[in-house]
C-alpha cells in the first residue's frame, strides 16, 4: 500500500482531491465490470467484496482507470492481478488526481488541533479514520470499506494502493503534475491472472516496516544509522566538534530530515570486490580521522588540507600510517559490538517462546528480518575495516 506517489521522473507530490461539487477533469467513461468471466489462475481469485469498486472508483474520476486488471486476494491480502495478457511498458492504469486522498483532506477544525510536528501519514490516517466515522454517508465509502481494518492504513491512491511491493521491478507509482493523474507502466509482461507487482521504492526495511508494515526477508537496499561521539573528555572535543561543524556538509538526506547531524551516519552493504569500500560513508571514515587526533597542529594540518583541496575535512587518508590504522580501528570497534548486539537481538528471538499470538509472530519475523539486513551489513563493513587495516599495516612494516 502506497503512502503517496514517488516517482524519479516527475515531479513529486500530494494531492487534494475534489470535493463532491468538483466537476472531473475527464469527460471519457467506461465501465468495466469485475464479474467476468477472466479468473486469476495464478496467484489468486477476484475479491467479490470489491466487485464494483473499480466502476464507482472510475464514475468518480470520469474517467477510465484501468482495462486490465482486476481486484483479488492472494498470500499478501488484496491485490491486483492481470485480466489480459499486459506488454511491457503497457500503462496498466491511470488514477487522477482528483480521487486521491492527502493531506489537504484535513477537515480546518481538526487541522487547528494538529501540530507542525505531527507527519503526514498520522495526518493522512486522520483523514481517512473521520471517512469512516461517516459510514455509508462518506462519499468515499466504496474505497473506505476495501481498507484494511484500523492501525493497518497507510493509503493514498484508491485502486493503485492494492499493488503489491516488489523490490527488484522496474514499475513505480509516478504522478505528471502537468497531466493530473498518477500512472503505472508495466515493466514486464503478465498472464491473465497473474498477480501484478510494483516497487514502492528503494527502501530499507526500516522503512518498509514502519511505513508501510512488511519488511522483506532479503532486501538490497537494507541500511544501518550508527552514531559516533567524541568523548567529553576528550581535551580537543570542542575544538574537533567546531572542525566537524564548520566543514559539515548536509547531504539529500539531511536536507529531508533522515539524518541530522555531524556524527550520524547511513552504511550500507560494502561490496567485497571493492578496492574503495562503497558502502562505507568517506564522511564517517572522516570523522573517525578526526576523533583519532590528539594534538591540536593534527587537528589544524587537517583543517588546512581541506581548504586546500575541496573544501572537504579528512577525506584523504592520514600521512601518518600507524594514525590511519588506528583512527579506522575505531570504527572497527564500533563495528565489532554492533554486531555483538545485533546476534544476540536475534539468538533471543530465535529462543522466545513460540506459542505466541499469529499477530507478535509477524512482529517477529519482521524484527528478524530488520536485524538479519543489519547484520549482513555490518559484517561486510567489518570485514572491510579488517582488510583496508591489514594491508597498511605491510605498508607500515616497509616503511
Amino acid at each position: 500500500m502506497l503512502l503517496w506517489p514517488r516517482t524519479p521522473t516527475f515531479r513529486r507530490s500530494l494531492r487534494s482531491l475534489s470535493n463532491a461539487h468538483r466537476n472531473p477533469h475527464h469527460s471519457s467513461f467506461f465501465h468495466l465490470n469485475l464479474s467476468s468471466s477472466i479468473q486469476p489462475q495464478v496467484s489468486g481469485v477476484l475479491d467479490d467484496d470489491c466487485e464494483g469498486f473499480l466502476p464507482w472508483l472510475e464514475w468518480k474520476a470520469g474517467s477510465g482507470i484501468s482495462s486490465s486488471l482486476s481486484i483479488g486476494k492472494s498470500s499478501y491480502g488484496r491485490s491486483l492481478f492481470a485480466s489480459r495478457i499486459i506488454h511491457p511498458g503497457e500503462c496498466i492504469l491511470q488514477v487522477p488526481y482528483a480521487v486521491q486522498i492527502s493531506v489537504d483532506n484535513l477537515l480546518p477544525e481538526i487541522r487547528s488541533l494538529i501540530s507542525n510536528e505531527v507527519g503526514n501519514i498520522s495526518k493522512l490516517a486522520a483523514v481517512i479514520l473521520v471517512e469512516q466515522k461517516l459510514g455509508r454517508d462518506s462519499e468515499w465509502d466504496p474505497y473506505i470499506s476495501c481498507l484494511p481494518q484500523q492501525g493497518q492504513l497507510h493509503n493514498t491512491i484508491p485502486f493503485a494502493d492494492f499493488l503489491n511491493h516488489d523490490g527488484v521491478s522496474e514499475a513505480i507509482v509516478m504522478s505528471d503534475d502537468d497531466k493530473q493523474y498518477s500512472e503505472v507502466i508495466a515493466d514486464r509482461g503478465y498472464a491473465p491472472g497473474e498477480q501484478v507487482l510494483i516497487r514502492y521504492g528503494k527502501f530499507s526495511n526500516t522503512t518498509l516496516m514502519l511505513d508501510f508494515g512488511f519488511t522483506l526477508p532479503y532486501n538490497n537496499y537494507d541500511e544501518v544509522q550508527i552514531q559516533l561521539e567524541i568523548p567529553k573528555h576528550d581535551s580537543l572535543h570542542d575544538m574537533k566538534m567546531e572542525l566537524l561543524r564548520r566543514y559539515f556538509v548536509r547531504s539529500p538526506k539531511d536536507v529531508k530530515g533522515l539524518s541530522n547531524s555531524v556524527n550520524s551516519f547511513i552504511v550500507k552493504e560494502v561490496i567485497p570486490t571493492s578496492a574503495k569500500g562503497k558502502g562505507l560513508p568517506q564522511s564517517l571514515r572522516a570523522f573517525a580521522r578526526v576523533l583519532s587526533c590528539t594534538f591540536p597542529q593534527e587537528l589544524n594540518d587537517l583543517a588546512m588540507e581541506a581548504a586546500q583541496t575541496d573544501g572537504r575535512l579528512a577525506r584523504r587518508p592520514l600521512c601518518n600510517i600507524n594514525k590511519e590504522i588506528e583512527a579506522h580501528l575505531i570504527l572497527s570497534s564500533l563495528f565489532t559490538k554492533l554486531i555483538a548486539e545485533r546476534s544476540e537481538a536475534i539468538m533471543s528471538l530465535e529462543f522466545s517462546n513460540a506459542s505466541i499470538s499469529t499477530k507478535v509472530d509477524v512482529r517477529r519475523t519482521m524484527a528478524r528480518d530488520l536485524l538479519v539486513g543489519e547484520l549482513r551489513i555490518l559484517k561486510s563493513a567489518s570485514a572491510w575495516l579488517d582488510n583496508y587495516c591489514f594491508s597498511l599495516s605491510g605498508q607500515a612494516i616497509h616503511c
